[in-house]
């Protein structure tokens, strides 16, 4: 659902925003061109940067705390904080979207159901966008409106309607901490931050902070991707935001920050404002409404202040940029990464690169039948219970070496389906489909899709993974991974493409015989031909 967003006032800039006139382009070079000259950022921390790492080694060697960051990176005035705090509330209680699970968390009174309500939103929401959560969530909540009904349900039922929202083992750490409130806790709710993280599998602090505040009223912070977002940009702070120094002080500036009289309703503004208007690449900074507290936008406003000057040929004072100005300063962005000038406030976050995912290779065989109906069916096999895609249902797989050539992976998959099915397989047999390719979050997945037509039931190996045969309704209605349908839609294209080629040659051929049946223009008939009687049409 589109968030209600207020419209920007014209007399501000959007900052974050490229400049489409030749002015604000002459601006922006302006202001590159002079902190290259001044040497931006850089400079000052090389020069100041010895000094700060032997007081912090002195300070450890005395047994001391580290010294706090520089107050520019902090909350630290309580009129501001409570402008900020009534700012975020009034903007989120008019822009706020429409969601199930806020409605429930303000609706059901009850306090374990609520929390439950929460509990399952957040759990989904984890790496996966709002618009796609809606639905599943709905579907979830109507099957398993209290956590006893969810305790009782199979981890096959779970994974069936988890299917196609990924990160799969979430939907089944849901249910074993569901299972362990019921059995364990006669069904109710930790009542904590503190207490929901230590007893419940599967919750951590982000989650546990998510449900005390919102849920319960619990005066804590909570620090997810979006709120790390606002406040980086907020208070500048541009160090690695994934490593565990800079988010402990993350959840310092949260916690100190929350609305002691709306916990969650602060928590959820912050989230809303890095998911609507703070977002990664485009920010609406204009529509921001905590943008007066925004140090980041005011580092902008002073870059955009010196352009202007230089660009007029006013004195060219040394710009005052440098929003904290204490070398080795934690927070601020290591030297080797000054502040680019072209990109504004998303100058921050910033995160560590990611890491290459892992390239695999797996043939995938589409063994299939006819059904009673003519309709084809598919055998599909259970996967194990722990690891990628645990217990989920796919077309036998097998995961091939690296460099492996065509041939060789076409005769792998054929020993691998003889070994399973206990008859022979040629390889040849084989038709191959093509390739389908399935990213995860650390593995990219390539399937190489075979097909392999059968004549009747196979019998497979007691021993071997659970394994049945489907019709297409029955695959999609089953607990099978997106990639998994991805490989079905390949068969399902190829039979398309075999099916308009039969009906291709038919045609030529009754074209043929048509052909061959009458007679071309310019032939003389015989005379018997010219006294038959003609046909009815």
């Amino acid at each position: 659902m589109a968030p209600r967003r207020p419209r920007a006032p014209a007399s501000v800039p959007a900052l974050a925003r490229p400049a489409s006139g030749p002015d604000m382009s002459q601006l922006r070079a302006a202001a590159a061109k002079g902190l290259r000259r001044s040497g931006g950022r850089a400079a000052p921390q090389q020069q100041q940067q010895q000094p700060a790492r032997q007081s912090r080694k002195g300070a450890s060697l005395r047994g001391g705390a580290p010294a706090p960051p520089p107050a520019p990176h902090l909350f630290s005035d309580p009129a501001e904080i409570e402008a900020l705090r009534g700012n975020l509330l009034a903007w989120y209680d008019r822009c706020k979207r429409d969601l199930p699970w806020r409605t429930l968390a303000t609706t059901e009174l009850d306090a374990d159901r609520r929390a439950y309500a929460v509990w399952v939103s957040e759990i989904m929401l984890q790496q996966t966008q709002v618009a796609t959560v809606i639905d599943y969530y709905n579907r979830w909540m109507q099957k398993w409106p209290t956590l006893h009904a969810l305790a009782q349900a199979s981890l096959e039922e779970v994974n069936e309607l988890w299917a196609g929202l990924g990160y799969y083992s979430r939907g089944k750490r849901l249910q074993e901490a569901a299972r362990k409130v019921v059995s364990e806790m006669a069904g109710r709710m930790p009542r904590t931050a503190e207490d929901l993280q230590k007893l419940l599998p599967g919750v951590g602090r982000y989650t546990a902070g998510a449900i005390a505040s919102i849920s319960y009223g619990q005066a804590t912070g909570v620090v997810d991707g979006n709120v790390i977002r606002v406040l980086c940009r907020l208070r500048c702070i541009g160090a690695d935001s994934s490593s565990p120094p800079v988010i402990d002080r993350l959840w310092d500036m949260a916690n100190t920050l929350v609305d002691r009289s709306r916990p969650g309703d602060f928590n959820q503004a912050l989230m809303e404002l890095g998911a609507t208007v703070c977002v990664p690449k485009a920010p609406l900074c204009g529509e921001c409404p905590v943008k007066q507290h925004c140090r980041a936008r005011r580092r902008v406003e002073k870059e955009l202040a010196f352009a202007s000057q230089k660009l007029f040929g006013k004195p060219d004072p040394v710009p005052d940029v440098e929003d904290c100005g204490v070398g080795g300063c934690p927070l601020c962005p290591p030297a080797t990464e000054p502040w680019d000038s072209s990109l504004g406030v998303t100058n921050f976050p910033r995160k560590a690169a990611k890491k290459q995912p892992r390239v695999v290779k797996t043939a995938t065989c589409v063994l299939e039948r006819r059904g009673c109906h003519g309709a084809p069916e598919y055998l599909i096999v259970q996967r194990p219970n722990s690891g990628l895609l645990a217990g989920l249902w796919e077309f036998p797989s097998l995961l091939l070496a690296q460099g492996l050539q065509e041939e060789k992976q076409q005769e792998a998959l054929a020993d691998h389906l003889q070994a399973w099915m206990g008859w022979p397989v040629a390889a040849g047999d084989l038709q191959l489909i093509g390739e389908v390719v399935h990213i995860f979050s650390h593995i990219h997945q390539t399937y190489v899709v075979y097909s392999l037509p059968l004549d009747g039931d196979v019998t497979l190996d007691p021993a071997s993974s659970p394994s049945r045969w489907v019709t297409e309704e029955e695959f999609h209605a089953s607990a099978v991974s997106t990639a998994m349908k991805k490989v079905l839609k390949a068969r399902e294209k190829q039979r398309g493409k075999e099916s308009s080629s039969v009906m291709g040659s038919k045609r030529k051929r009754g074209a043929k015989s048509q052909r061959a049946g009458s007679t071309s223009p310019g032939t003389q008939l015989s005379l018997r031909a010219f006294l038959r009687a003609p046909t009815a049409p």
